[in-house]
């Protein structure tokens, strides 16, 4: 008796407790979303934090130590020091190269599987764009160095016509990630185009639209959103990537490559150019906000 008296009495509870959290939707939403927004609070934005307190820290030239004490030494330092203008510029240029070839690419890859292939093998060509995303970043990187490398598949390619390939460099370090992160652009493209409405296309022809004014007035007004969505991704990935420039970029640094150099030699160094990443990709989602592509993310 005492037990079923004990079982009887938590069911009670149980009821009592799901009762009111039916009558109470925002006490059972803020019970929902206590667990992620303490862990994206402390880790993640703890995390900026503590990097960006640390940029205004400096080094001590003799001992290599880090001395707490606040100056703007080291952002004075990114504006005045002209590699590290270079640098920056370098991967802000090499991040929207990369977004411009992946949005040239995925454009007629995404039509192709969304409105000219047959349905039944739209789920099957949309598989094997993202099966790429299964392998190993550092398999397709060094996969890469191999088609680039002198005497590598791109020279025997390009024999033929009298040219050679790119070798290793900055061309080399944006064809490998356009590579690397050209699925996130296809995929959201793909899925504008096949939620693209027939009768907004049926009646642009029937008013006379040539395809060229079909695609300027009527797709890319309804695309335009998910191709930014896209460029979230392509942009950022490429903002703070720094392994492929290492394996394939030959004497050519970015951004992340002076962050990791610098990790061990002059920490709040490494942490203030660190920031120049975050800074700039807050300043993309702002620009980036009034075309309606974060609703897409």
């Amino acid at each position: 008796m005492t037990t079923d008296a004990t079982a009887a009495a938590g069911r009670g509870t149980v009821r009592r407790l799901a009762g009111t959290l039916h009558r109470r939707p925002r006490l059972r939403l803020t019970l929902l979303l206590t667990a992620p927004l303490l862990w994206l609070a402390v880790l993640y934005l703890g995390s900026l934090t503590v990097l960006f307190v640390s940029a205004f820290w400096t080094t001590n030239s003799f001992t290599s130590e880090v001395v707490k004490v606040w100056s703007t030494d080291n952002f004075r330092a990114l504006f005045t020091t002209p590699v590290f203008r270079q640098v920056v510029l370098r991967s802000v240029g090499v991040a929207l190269a990369v977004t411009v070839l992946c949005v040239v690419i995925a454009f007629p890859v995404a039509f192709c599987t969304a409105r000219v292939a047959r349905p039944k093998w739209r789920p099957l060509l949309v598989v094997a764009i993202l099966t790429p995303l299964w392998a190993s970043y550092l398999v397709k990187v060094y996969a890469w160095r191999l088609i680039l490398a002198e005497g590598g598949l791109a020279d025997w390619m390009l024999r033929p016509f009298g040219l050679s390939g790119p070798g290793f460099g900055l061309t080399a370090t944006v064809l490998t990630l356009t590579y690397l992160w050209l699925p996130y652009m296809i995929l959201p493209i793909h899925t504008a185009l096949e939620q693209l409405p027939d009768n907004l296309l049926d009646a642009s022809a029937d008013l006379g639209a040539r395809a060229g004014r079909t695609f300027r007035s009527v797709v890319l007004p309804m695309v335009l959103p998910s191709v930014a969505a896209g460029s979230v991704f392509t942009f950022s990935l490429s903002l703070g990537d720094y392994i492929t420039v290492q394996i394939v970029g030959g004497k050519t640094q970015l951004i992340g490559n002076l962050v990791y150099s610098n990790i061990e030699l002059n920490l709040p160094m490494a942490a203030a150019l660190g920031t120049v990443p975050v800074v700039v990709i807050v300043l993309y989602l702002l620009a980036i906000r009034r075309t309606g592509a974060l609703n897409n993310l």
